[in-house]
């Protein structure tokens, strides 16, 4: 699959890049895909809830009623899960959500995220995207000339420029990410996905080793 090289001014170049069909024309894992972005979001969550248990609330602990002959349940102390104000039951405690992913489960979702893209036509290869200083402005003018304002658009690059991160960091639908750190969550969560020219090889690179 050929795809034709744009500049920043949105205009065509004469150059085509060739896309790798072991990373972006494979059979779709959809299994594979469901575990890459649950395992991402379980590494998202915080996991420090905690709720109160019986032994963890104050108050007495005096022996409220009778054991035996009142007709209803038995209770301890005023600290019982029965009674408002009590211990909660089986509450939340904290702990870790995240779980382990064999290496090859998570390559094989990101080349099927990478194909669903480039079978949707959704990738565009940009020859170049750097800026000589941090300006919003002029990372905006770029997303206008490449047609992609009104979408989530996430631009791949190879190094962490830090000019075309701080232009693009003010931007809601815009994210800017290396190649190595490109994640199956990301591509999924994107509209459009634009990859710079050199990031092509460090993608095939990078899933391929």
């Amino acid at each position: 699959m050929e795809i034709k090289v744009i500049n920043k001014e949105g205009k065509e170049t004469t150059k085509k890049v060739k896309l790798n069909k072991g990373v972006f024309g494979i059979e779709p894992n959809d299994h594979a895909i469901y575990l890459d972005v649950k395992q991402y979001l379980a590494n998202q969550r915080q996991g420090t809830h905690q709720s109160r248990e019986r032994g963890e609330i104050k108050g007495s602990t005096r022996k409220i009623k009778k054991q035996k002959g009142t007709g209803t349940a038995r209770a301890g102390s005023i600290k019982n899960p029965l009674f408002r104000g009590g211990g909660r039951v089986f509450g939340p405690k904290p702990r870790v959500y995240g779980f382990k992913l064999n290496k090859k489960v998570k390559s094989l979702a990101r080349k099927s995220a990478l194909t669903y893209k480039a079978k949707e036509s959704n990738i565009l290869i940009l020859e170049d995207l750097s800026f000589k200083s941090p300006k919003t402005k002029d990372f905006v003018t770029v997303l206008k000339n490449l047609n992609v304002e009104d979408s989530k658009t996430l631009f791949v690059t190879t190094t962490n420029d830090q000019n075309t991160i701080l232009s693009s960091r003010n931007i809601k639908n815009a994210k800017v990410i290396t190649a190595d750190k490109l994640t199956t969550y990301d591509i999924l969560n994107s509209g459009k996905l634009v990859i710079a020219e050199k990031a092509v090889d460090q993608i095939d690179n990078h899933f391929n080793s």
